[in-house]
Formats: structure tokens, C-alpha cells, sequence
């Protein structure tokens, strides 16, 4: 039977010290009624829906608040999804209460005995997400309250959580006999260097020991009854697990590209502040995806959950960060794995797409708030739900079994025009066909596309004239890409006033070709023009919507070019942004003015305001959009606006110079012919704001300092 479609939303309310982190109150969720109707669209059947304990009852006092949840419920059902309640993820609990507190699994089975008579129908129940990670980083690494690192805590934590699953299924069971339980986990697998094998096959054992406990493995035999009873397990409780089974109807297997690990016993190859152990001997616990050699564990892994336990499988949270490309190619593994697993007779009933608002700050476990979103099947940092390219694999795999996008085949980068060409010919291979190669933007994608291992081809100036319409429709006809990146341009501001034929003939004329060959030959497009289209009166943030004015002949040159680009091909993308800065362009301000500082000469700059652009962080949000199907105009900026001057002295800062030799200047002390807005900072109301500005000048100062 092939596998069902499911979803999940990431739903965690985990506390550090006195700060509970919502994950749900960050993505909106919660006051988006329409999210349902969102997924319904991707053809997802069941979701895992948070019905948490911290959000619908975190006082004793208060009475639940079901208000919320009695709207998306209602909306699941309508929309034909069925929920799978959770009650308590990767949290400890409310405020009254914690994953240590020995009355923990009595409150948590009398609030699941709430939740189970005000929803009587649902039919399928989570108590406690991922009991065994989070004993680790609530009990064993003390990252989240109550925030302990010693085995005694971990096992009592883990001890709690199982003892409260069992209570809180035999609650809902009185209100729904029928009642189903999802038991999920993290299934990755520890390797090691041969010295530390004795303890990859402990973390092994200790990885499964919540389901031993629930389906009553552990006795006096078992491989951890040592270990638990040194920590503090008695053997009353030991019999108690064996005495109350409740043995999951599915095993929800989670897996990310951190899940396996591997523990090296060769500390000098690492940081200092990396190195751990245990009260033998010192290693480092890193993660085993992308080491050389390193092949995923989790077909082996699924074979072995359903050898051993007899319990149906639910591949869950196929999610993983990084790049649009990277979370296709998991989807397409993970899916691909599923049908394998089908094909050996593994019963494995579903694939749970995960974070499909997407997540944050789970780059550090959300020990903090700050800021880091990865998006998932939608992008919610507009506020509104934007689909992803995620979102239409989803679809496509539950509409037809399959999903595919040029960006995934083949993953190699190569920059041969022959080679290029004929395998696009033969094979169906497309690749990126970038414009304005030996530019700064040019090469920035090229350099970004090797890293990312997508394919391209790459062409100068001088190698294709882009107002010859006749050579681009040649050129595009032969390579037929999947998406072109119009990084050509006439870029001086100045030197436009004097060749305005010259500055439309590239701009405006030129990118217009561009469009008509894309929309020839069926290729995604994007462009870009800049923050000079607008005159600065505003005074604040200018977003998409804003209406252009521009003072130049450059910045009127940029904003025809805009409206001719999107008559010629309405779906193409275009990209403003502002001030570029990057470490591979010898011309651009931050690497001149860095420059002139270690020289002590005096450094004369412009008072005009503008959101300044990290390149490499451009051309990877740009090539995501282009993956995403992302149509219209987009501002791409660093979120922080400031002076150039302040930019200078920032840098003078960062660098160790003497920022007193950063002067502030008039646009006419500094010969400026074409006009500058004295504000031209951009905003965004569709999301997707480049990284901290602050973070991208310390990387190119260091790497300038280092090149020195």
C-alpha cells in the first residue's frame, strides 16, 4: 500500500530558565484559520496538530482555553484532514509542573483526559513528542528547564515521560477505547572510531529506551538495567512498566541529516570547546552526514524498528534546513525510501512533511530567540503563508506518487559550453544560464552555484550582447535552461547621465530581450534593478508596493527596465537591492574603504542612507526564489539601514582602523553627476531579509585582514 501523505506543523513550546519558546505563537499560526485550507491544497490527509498543555492550560487556576483549537479542529474537519493530537512537545510542561516534577505524569494524564472529552472523536494521540531527545537536552545535556546534566536526572526525566504516556492513553482510552497511539522519536545511529565502540553501541541501546520501557523490554536482562538502576531506577518501577504496557499502534521514526552521529576518540582534530565524554575518556560527538563515506542509516534503521518491535512505521518530520535545493533532494530521499521500504514489505503507513510553516532557531536547539527562521513548505516571514518549492513537491507526491525539479539533476556544476549544450540536448539536462559573468553579481552566482552544486552555464559581456535579441534567442534555444539570472547591466550611475543611449540599451532594451528569449523557451527568469528607483522623500523603508521615482537617468534606466521585464514575461522575478559589498570584488565600497583606512588616507563618503548587500547572501536567497517559482519584484537588502559614512566607520571599527579618518561629503565634494536619493533603504512586505548586517561585514573584514 503506498504510503498515506501526512503533515506536521513545528509546534514546540520548550523553556529555557523562565522563558517559555512558542513556536506556534512565532509562525502565526495560531490566528491563520486558512493554514488549513493550505495544507488540505498539498493533498496531506492527517496532520499533527498541537493541542499543548502550555497553550491551552498553563495555570491550575484558569479553566482550559479551548477557543483556538475549537477553530482549527472545526476547520480539519471540514477540510477532510485528520488530526493527531499533541499534547506536550519537546516542553516540560506549564509553569506548575516539569519533566522532573514526580507528580508530571498525573497532571499531564488529567490534562489528556480534558482534551480527550472536549475532542472525543480524534482518534489518534501523541502525549509526548520525542520522549528520549528531549530527556537529553532537558536532563542529560541541560539545555532546556529544568536544565540538569547528569544520568540520574535524564533517566528520572525519561522515567516520567514514559510513566505519563502510559497514564495519559489510559485516560483517553476511557473517553475513546478505540484510541490510537503514535509513539515518535529520533532513530538516528551512533558510529565511532573502533576505541569508542563500546559507547556508540550504549547510545545505540539508550537511543530506544523509551520504547523498550512502553512495550516492557526493560527487566533484569535488558542491556541498560545496570546503568538505569546506578541512576536511580528502582526495581518497583521496573516492574511497574512491566506490569503497564501500552504498546504504540505506530513507531513514528524521525530522522534529519544531524540524527546519525559519530563520536571521535581523536580530540585534536576539533575545538576545545567541542570536546566532551563520558567518565573514561574524553571524545567529540559530531554529526555524521557529510563525513566522507557517510550514506544514510535510516533504511537499515526502518528495517530494524519493524524486525524488532512488529509495530507499523510512520517515516516522520522529513524536514531538513538549508538551501531550497538540499530540502528537495530530502524530500525526494526520504519519499524514495518510503516506496523502498513498501517494495521489502516493511509496513510503513505514512511520510509526515514536516515544518511546513518552517521553524526557528532550531540551529541552536531555541535556547534563544534569535531571529533564525528556515522556511518549509510555506514562508511565513511576510506574515501571510508564501508556498515553497517544498510545498509543491508535496503536492506532486501526494497527486502522483512523484516529484522532480530541474535543480536536482543531475547536482554537479560545470562551466563548459560544449558539454553544457550537448548534454541539454541529449539528456534533458537544464541548467542555470547566467548573464554577466565577469560582473560582480555574475560571479557571485557562479561561485554559489559550484558550492551549492547546481548546474550552470555561465556567459560575459562580451561573449553574448544582450540587445541583440536575435543572439539571446539563438543562445537560450540551444541550452534550453531552467532559469536564467540577468546579471548584465549598465552600472554606472554616473557615467549614464553622459550615455544615456548606452544605459537603455543594456538596461531597459537588453533586459527585455532577455525576458522575451525566457519566455520563448519556457525558462524562469530573474533580474535586478536597485534601490535608486526611488527619490527619498519618504523617509522611511521603501517596500515593494511604493510607487518609483527616480532621480537619474540609471535609476529611471532600472525602473523601465522593471515594467518592460515584466511585460515581456509576467511571471519573471526581479530583484531591487542596494550597495553590494563582498570580499571578490576589488571596486566595491567596503573593500576600497578598508583599503584607503590601512592606508591612514582620509576617507570621504556620502551621508545618503541605504541598506547595504552581502552578495553571497544575494545570490543564495535569489537562487532559492528562482527554485520557489517566486514571480514579481522583491527587495533584497540587509534589514539594517545606516549612512555610508557609517558604514565606513563601522568598518574602520571592526578592522581596528581610526574611524576619525571616515569625512562626511556633500554628493558634489565627491563629483557625483547623477543624482542619489538621500534615503533609499529598502523594505520588504513579501519576507526574506538577508542576514544580520553586522555578521556579513566582520566575515568580509576578517577574510580581507586574512588576504592581506
Amino acid at each position: 500500500m503506498t504510503p498515506q501523505i501526512w503533515g506536521g506543523i513545528e509546534c514546540t513550546v520548550n523553556r529555557v530558565g523562565n522563558l517559555f519558546h512558542d513556536q506556534v505563537l512565532r509562525s502565526g499560526h495560531g490566528t491563520r484559520i486558512d493554514d488549513i485550507d493550505r495544507f488540505a491544497a498539498l493533498g496531506i490527509r492527517a496532520l499533527r496538530c498541537p493541542l499543548l498543555w502550555e497553550r491551552i492550560a498553563p495555570t491550575l487556576r484558569e479553566p482550559p482555553m479551548w477557543s483556538d483549537s475549537d477553530r482549527q479542529l472545526l476547520r480539519m474537519q471540514e477540510c477532510g484532514i485528520r488530526p493527531i493530537a499533541g499534547l506536550v512537545h519537546h516542553g516540560s510542561g506549564p509553569a506548575f509542573t516539569n519533566l522532573h516534577d514526580p507528580q508530571f505524569p498525573v497532571l499531564l494524564a488529567r490534562y489528556a483526559r480534558d482534551v480527550a472529552e472536549r475532542y472525543p472523536w480524534i482518534d489518534t494521540w501523541t502525549p509526548i513528542n520525542e520522549p528520549m531527545a528531549t530527556a537529553r537536552f532537558s536532563g542529560l545535556y541541560g539545555h532546556w528547564y529544568p536544565h540538569h546534566s547528569n544520568d540520574a536526572a535524564f533517566t528520572r526525566i525519561v522515567l516520567n515521560e514514559c510513566k505519563a504516556i502510559v497514564l495519559a492513553m489510559r485516560a483517553i482510552r476511557t473517553v475513546h477505547p478505540g484510541a490510537r497511539y503514535l509513539h515518535t522519536d529520533d532513530v538516528g545511529v551512533v558510529t565511532s572510531t573502533p576505541r569508542l565502540q563500546y559507547q556508540a553501541t550504549f547510545e545505540n541501546a539508550r537511543q530506544r529506551l523509551a520504547l523498550d520501557l512502553l512495550t516492557r523490554r526493560v527487566d533484569a536482562h535488558h542491556m541498560l538495567w545496570p546503568y538505569l538502576h546506578r541512576a536511580g531506577m528502582t526495581e518497583v518501577e521496573r516492574d511497574w512498566f512491566l506490569e503497564n504496557e501500552i504498546t504504540p499502534n505506530m513507531i513514528g521514526a524521525d530522522y534529519y541529516p544531524t540524527s546519525d552521529r559519530y563520536l571521535d576518540s581523536r580530540c585534536n582534530r576539533y575545538p576545545t570547546e567541542c570536546v566532551g565524554g563520558n567518565a573514561r575518556e574524553r571524545y567529540v560527538d559530531v554529526a555524521t552526514h557529510g563525513r566522507v563515506g557517510w550514506s544514510s542509516t535510516l533504511p537499515a534503521t526502518l528495517r530494524s524498528l519493524h524486525a524488532s518491535y512488529g509495530i507499523p512505521l510512520v517515516l516522520g518530520e522529513v524536514h531538513r534546513s538549508g538551501f531550497r535545493e538540499q530540502q528537495l533532494s530530502w524530500i525526494q530521499q526520504a519519499w524514495t525510501t518510503a516506496r523502498q521500504m513498501e517494495s521489502e514489505g516493511v509496513q510503513l503507513d505514512a511520510v509526515v512533511f514536516w515544518s511546513l510553516l518552517g521553524s526557528f532557531d532550531w540551529d541552536d536547539l531555541v535556547r534563544a530567540e534569535r531571529g533564525h527562521y528556515e522556511s518549509g513548505a510555506f514562508d511565513v516571514r511576510s506574515g501571510a503563508l508564501r508556498p515553497t518549492a517544498v510545498a509543491t513537491a508535496i503536492r506532486a507526491i501526494a497527486a502522483n506518487g512523484s516529484h522532480s525539479h530541474p535543480v536536482l539533476w543531475p547536482r554537479s556544476a560545470t562551466r563548459s559550453p560544449a558539454r553544457n549544450a550537448a548534454t541539454s540536448q541529449t539528456s534533458g539536462y537544464r541548467p542555470i544560464l547566467i548573464l554577466g559573468a565577469g560582473g560582480t553579481l555574475g560571479r557571485a552566482f557562479i561561485r554559489r552555484c559550484e558550492a551549492r552544486h547546481i548546474g550552470w552555464h555561465a556567459m560575459t559581456r562580451n561573449e553574448l550582447d544582450i540587445s541583440s535579441r536575435s543572439e539571446l534567442l539563438r543562445v537560450v534555444g540551444a541550452l534550453r535552461p531552467w532559469a536564467v539570472v540577468n546579471a548584465s547591466g549598465y552600472v554606472s550611475i554616473d557615467a549614464a547621465e553622459l550615455d544615456h543611449i548606452t544605459c537603455r540599451r543594456v538596461n531597459v532594451h537588453g533586459a527585455a530581450n532577455v525576458a522575451y528569449a525566457c519566455q520563448r523557451y519556457d525558462a524562469a527568469l530573474v533580474t535586478f534593478s536597485s534601490d535608486l528607483v526611488f527619490d527619498g522623500a519618504k523617509m522611511t523603508p521603501y517596500v515593494e508596493s511604493d510607487r518609483a521615482a527616480p532621480l537619474s537617468v540609471y535609476g529611471i534606466s532600472k525602473f523601465d527596465g522593471e515594467q518592460a521585464v515584466l511585460a515581456e514575461a509576467p511571471g519573471a522575478l526581479v530583484i531591487r537591492t542596494s550597495a553590494f559589498f563582498g570580499n571578490d570584488d576589488k571596486h566595491n565600497f567596503v573593500v576600497q574603504t578598508l583599503g584607503l583606512l590601512a592606508s591612514g588616507r582620509e576617507v570621504l563618503c556620502s551621508t545618503s542612507v541605504v541598506s547595504p548587500t552581502f552578495v553571497p547572501a544575494l545570490a543564495d536567497s535569489t537562487l532559492d526564489l528562482l527554485v520557489d517559482g517566486a514571480a514579481g519584484v522583491w527587495h533584497q537588502s540587509s534589514a539594517e539601514s545606516l549612512s555610508w559614512s557609517e558604514l565606513a566607520r563601522s568598518l574602520a571599527r571592526l578592522a581596528g582602523f581610526d574611524d576619525q579618518l571616515v569625512r562626511d561629503a556633500s554628493q558634489a565634494e565627491l563629483g557625483y553627476t547623477g543624482r542619489r536619493p538621500a534615503y533609499s533603504v529598502l523594505g520588504s512586505k513579501r519576507g526574506c531579509p538577508l542576514p544580520e548586517l553586522h555578521a556579513s561585514l566582520t566575515a568580509v573584514v576578517r577574510t580581507w585582514m586574512s588576504d592581506r
